[in-house]
């Protein structure tokens, strides 16, 4: 968002020599070490069911072995059912035949027992003649023995016949009984074949169910390890940002004033998981001179007001003839020292004497020259604020350092000031306690350690007000909504576009929705900016990587993306960012990028 936002400022030129060596900001130790423990435990977890897997994959092999065994076990079966089948079936159909020629051959032979016995019968009766008879018959010749032997005898052998049939049939029979027991023996093979293939079936089916389930459990492995695979890259890519660049400083170095959404500590307590925040490192400043806090905390913790001026402005204090007026606009001329001067009154009544004694020299330093060349200071922060009712009623202290500074200047510095430059300084390089930006600078910065609410925030409001609107919305943004900064950054510089693009809708999503003093139109929705790429980011992985150069800017800013690593400098975020980001959410430095972005 293009906002203006106006601070009481006097700015100064005096330059410091700037390292030119690369400073690298990175996690906390503790932060590394927990994603280090984390990965650690991350590819344990990963091992051991790779362990589950193999083990898995060795007992389907196993099972598959078995359950080939089992197939051809029961193909051969199947293969002897089959054939024993064939067997009862021509059995069954030899048994048939044969047994209709034991009918056919029994009707024959009862069919002759029944005429030979009627034979039989015929003959016996009529071989009932007695000798008597024989020898009284007219016929005495050998006719009549003859006849009767031949019945004898043919009565013998009808006996004999009956007798040879009677086995016939009972021969007949014990091929019967043979036939059948060989049908009953082929069918109780075939019913014990059966029985045989129904368990191996029983078996096989047992196996592929076993088969099935530890299929599905190796499926469910692997998916598991795709996710832990997943996993461990995203840590080792946020080890490697982390030792890169990331930057978290921990939440007790970072001043928790203020609007609470904003700060660091609030973001962390508050923000839902995987939400971003952009921070800024110093406000609406021009990071020249002096920084008000940072003179409150050099004084608290010992330095005079000399050394607060030597800190920031490489100078000490001279004495100057002061005792004289100076053209102010709308005041005409009003005493130097005794009007104009309290009526600068810039830091808080109730902080340390020693600041405001260096505030005191600033001040009169940049008015000196006009004071000295008799021309007219304005009284805004083109010049400096001059506020009459302080004139006219000083705060003690104020007053106090005013009197006692009296005629204390720095000679050929232009004394620029601004309440908080972010921990660096153009013109003096590192504010902290021991003048480096490495390792957790925060905790050393001092206008951290002074409380200053402006050090280290997330700005989300319309203005400088912490009570100003916010578009109902906190300085936290959604993976999506991050991805859609991302996105822009790429539809702006055309990399990856696969159609037309229109500048004039690369707008914040909430144009219309937000009061932008000048702004409005139809701007892309977050689905609109992803097809406008062939390759679109929808997803973070883990933490971005933030480096700081020694100039106290953000050099370079990399996501860790679905589409591989997104790469851009502070400056480029802060433009895409200014330009894009919902709601009053923005980067509020002029001239610099020294910014940083967290995710919960």
């Amino acid at each position: 968002m293009l906002k203006k936002f106006l601070i009481a400022i006097i700015i100064t030129v005096s330059l410091a020599t700037i390292s030119s060596n690369i400073v690298l900001i990175v996690h906390s130790q503790d932060s590394v070490d927990d994603l280090e423990q984390e990965l650690e435990k991350t590819q344990q977890e990963k091992e051991y069911k790779q362990q589950i897997l193999e083990k898995t994959q060795s007992e389907i092999e196993s099972i598959l072995n078995s359950s080939l065994t089992l197939s051809q076990k029961i193909s051969a079966i199947e293969e002897q059912i089959q054939e024993m089948e064939q067997n009862i079936a021509d059995t069954q159909a030899d048994i048939q035949n044969k047994e209709e020629q034991i009918r056919y051959h029994e009707d024959l032979i009862t069919e002759r027992i029944d005429q030979v016995q009627a034979i039989s019968r015929r003959l016996y009766i009529n071989s009932k003649v007695n000798m008597f008879d024989v020898f009284l018959s007219e016929d005495t010749g050998s006719s009549m023995l003859r006849s009767y032997i031949l019945k004898k005898y043919t009565l013998e052998k009808q006996r004999q016949n009956i007798e040879e049939l009677n086995v016939q049939l009972g021969d007949m029979q014990v091929k019967r009984d043979a036939l059948e027991q060989q049908r009953i023996k082929l069918e109780a093979e075939g019913e014990a074949l059966d029985e045989s293939k129904a368990i191996l079936s029983s078996e096989q089916a047992k196996l592929e169910r076993e088969i099935a389930a530890r299929t599905a459990a190796k499926g469910q492995l692997q998916n598991e390890i795709g996710l832990l695979n997943s996993k461990i890259t995203e840590l080792q890519e946020a080890i490697l940002l982390a030792r890169s660049g990331a930057y978290v400083p921990s939440v007790g170095s970072l001043p928790t004033g203020g609007d609470y959404y904003s700060t660091a500590a609030g973001f962390r307590e508050s923000a839902p998981a995987g939400s971003f925040a952009v921070f800024s490192f110093g406000a609406y400043t021009h990071r020249k001179g002096m920084s008000q806090y940072g003179a409150l905390a050099r004084a608290e913790s010992g330095q005079n007001y000399q050394q607060i001026l030597q800190a920031y402005y490489g100078k000490t204090p001279v004495l100057k003839d002061t005792s004289g007026k100076i053209k102010v606009a709308g005041q005409g001329s009003v005493d130097f020292e005794s009007y104009y001067l309290y009526g600068i009154a810039e830091m808080p009544s109730s902080w340390s004497l020693e600041a405001q004694k260096a505030q005191a020299v600033a001040a009169r330093t940049y008015a000196y020259r006009y004071y000295r060349d008799n021309i007219e200071i304005c009284v805004t922060e083109a010049c400096q604020v001059f506020y009459k009712p302080k004139a006219d009623a000083p705060p003690a202290l104020w007053k106090q350092a005013v009197d006692e500074t009296r005629g204390m200047v720095l000679e050929d510095v232009v004394t620029f000031y601004s309440s908080t430059a972010g921990g660096y300084l153009d013109t003096s390089g590192w504010d902290t306690t021991d003048r480096t930006g490495g390792g957790d600078w925060t905790a050393r910065a001092y206008e951290s350690i002074a409380g200053s609410p402006w050090f280290y925030k997330a700005w989300y409001r319309s203005g400088y007000s912490d009570s100003s609107s916010s578009c109902g919305r906190y300085p936290w943004m959604t993976q999506e909504e991050m991805a859609d900064i991302l996105n822009t950054w790429l539809v702006m510089n055309r990399e990856g576009v696969t159609g037309s693009v229109d500048d004039g809708r690369i707008l914040p999503v909430t144009v219309n929705t937000c009061t932008y003093s000048g702004f409005s139109g139809n701007p892309y929705s977050m689905s609109e900016m992803r097809s406008l790429l062939s390759a679109p980011v929808t997803s973070i992985i883990g933490y971005p990587g933030v480096s700081l150069g020694s100039s106290g800017q953000t050099d370079l800013i990399s996501f860790s993306t679905n589409r591989g690593v997104v790469s851009l400098s502070g400056a480029d975020f802060k433009a895409v960012f200014n330009t894009r980001a919902p709601g009053y959410l923005a980067v509020p430095q002029s001239g610099f990028a020294f910014l940083n972005i967290e995710r919960k």
